[in-house]
């Protein structure tokens, strides 16, 4: 059982209180890796800072999701799979590339196909990738720069996905509908 609080404005340090007040404005509320992210103002604002510079990387929406979800799905993050879930039906993403994440099955192009298999050697080898999948992540359109850019993305998501771990984050009621486990 996690002890771990969930802040609101008013309990959170004072170094994360705008923070939160931002999130109430874009969100409608906070959203409970926020709130407990909100202890560590450091933390808080690293994720926020790597999360805006992903969303701004060289990645389409499809591709963020590609490597959001990958990286969520094989750290079995209970809390980031129902939450990107959600965010990829507002981005209007195809829902076979989320099912398709979701549930370790096949993607609908070569391409997404292997930014999920590049996303997930770089996560199960810890960075270490081989001659093969570079040849055919570079052979499928990709660049360097796109291999850092999932590196970034990779990032974030091991802040998010291991802070929902620690703390046994509960899905936000928005996102309870995409309840999500590893099978």
């Amino acid at each position: 059982m996690s002890t771990f609080k969930i802040h609101s404005i008013e309990s959170a340090p004072e170094q994360s209180k705008a923070r939160l007040e931002q999130s109430v404005k874009s969100f409608g509320s906070v959203p409970g890796l926020h709130g407990v992210l909100a202890e560590s103002p450091q933390l808080f604002e690293a994720y926020q800072t790597l999360h805006k510079l992903f969303a701004e990387s060289s990645f389409d929406n499809e591709e963020l999701t590609v490597v959001w979800q990958t990286v969520n799905v094989e750290h079995a993050c209970h809390y980031c799979v129902p939450a990107h879930t959600g965010i990829a039906h507002m981005m209007k993403i195809n829902p076979a590339i989320t099912e398709a994440l979701r549930n370790g099955t096949e993607l609908p192009t070569k391409k997404l196909q292997v930014l999920h298999e590049t996303t997930l050697s770089l996560v199960r080898n810890r960075g270490a990738i081989t001659e093969s999948e570079l040849k055919t992540f570079f052979d499928a359109g990709y660049t360097e720069r796109s291999l850092l850019d999932i590196i970034l993305g990779i990032s974030q998501k091991v802040i998010s996905n291991y802070t929902n771990r620690v703390a046994e984050t509960p899905v936000d009621k928005a996102f309870e509908k995409f309840a999500w486990k590893k099978a």
